[in-house]
């Protein structure tokens, strides 16, 4: 018996004890067991989409409007099904589903729930890294839950996270103090603590966007993007095109992440509730900077912005002070 790996064994925190330990909440600790219960079903069905005929679409499309893969309804099964059985919520908000899900009576909590069950799953058929995405919300009003529970500004969320399936299968999550990373151990079915995760004093110099949308965008995104790729050295392009790749590798290693408003969506692509507040909560609480850019007529924090439906959108800038402050000063 290797008895050194077994006391490292006997060492890992995992995120449930870390959960109870840190917020002494017994509800969000059950929360985030479903919440973590409902990754590990969700990336053991993206490794076994090929040998399950999981590939491809399902024929239909999402709230949004987008084409729903087979896996995209997997995953938002067991995302409701994991949630509403944990008998901690009362309201859940998925992009999958056009209406928000109430919770029965006998099985009701006091949190509200919005999240994406499978992020980036348009790239799901060529094995490019995916994710689940989620926020938090203590519910604020008495009585049948209602999407007033829930349309709120991103500075009344209680948690936010996202988990990644990749090479590794990353659970990044926040609790409004500091982000906090945990990794699948395959070996006992853990999230086991990682570390606190901060974006580098030094950041690397990498830029993030959809550039085929270049001739669609103002003016001011335009030239910070012309910027990034000026002079004797120039930005790195690296855009994954999944929302939880693109904003992990930016809270790593620095540089920004954006998908702003056009010509074409006025509001930008990505929804408030499950993908701009909590990736916004992440960036900030790891000592960046999340901005909308030029938004309803000003340039603005994300976090702020108060949506008007559940499935609202929101212009995206996001990664490290350096560099998102480089854009948004083009806008003075």
């Amino acid at each position: 018996m290797d008895v050194e790996n077994v006391e490292k064994d006997v060492d890992k925190r995992t995120l449930s004890s870390f959960i109870m330990s840190e917020t002494k909440d017994l509800e969000m600790t059950i929360l985030m067991n479903a919440v973590q219960l409902s990754c590990k079903l969700i990336a053991r069905a993206c490794r076994k989409a090929g040998v399950a005929s999981l590939y491809g679409l399902a024929g239909t499309e999402n709230a949004s409007g987008d084409d729903v893969k087979k896996l995209d309804v997997l995953s938002n099964e067991i995302m409701v099904n994991a949630l509403t059985n944990s008998c901690v919520c009362a309201l859940l908000v998925s992009e999958e589903e056009e209406d928000p899900i109430v919770v029965p009576a006998n099985k009701r909590g006091k949190y509200c729930v919005a999240f994406d069950p499978l992020d980036g799953s348009s790239n799901i058929d060529c094995n490019v890294s995916t994710g689940t995405i989620f926020s938090v919300y203590a519910r604020s009003t008495a009585g049948e839950p209602s999407i007033a529970d829930i349309l709120r500004p991103g500075t009344e969320m209680v948690a936010a996270g996202y988990c990644m399936y990749g090479s590794a299968t990353d659970f990044v999550v926040s609790f409004g103090d500091g982000v906090h990373r945990f990794t699948l151990d395959d070996s006992v079915g853990e999230f086991c603590y990682f570390g606190q995760l901060k974006i580098p004093e030094k950041p690397k110099t990498i830029y993030s966007c959809n550039e085929g949308n270049y001739s669609l965008w103002d003016k001011e995104i335009q030239e910070a993007t012309d910027a990034f790729k000026a002079g004797p050295k120039p930005y790195s392009a690296r855009y994954v095109g999944s929302m939880v790749s693109d904003v992990h590798r930016t809270l790593l290693y620095g540089g920004v992440f954006y998908y702003p408003a056009d010509k074409k969506s006025a509001k930008g692509k990505l929804r408030v509730l499950y993908e701009g507040y909590p990736m916004a909560l992440l960036t900030e609480q790891a000592g960046g900077v999340a901005s909308t850019g030029r938004f309803r007529g000003k340039v603005g924090r994300i976090m702020d912005v108060v949506p008007e439906n559940i499935h609202d959108r929101c212009p995206i800038i996001m990664g490290c002070p350096r560099d998102v402050a480089m854009i948004l000063s083009k806008y003075n």
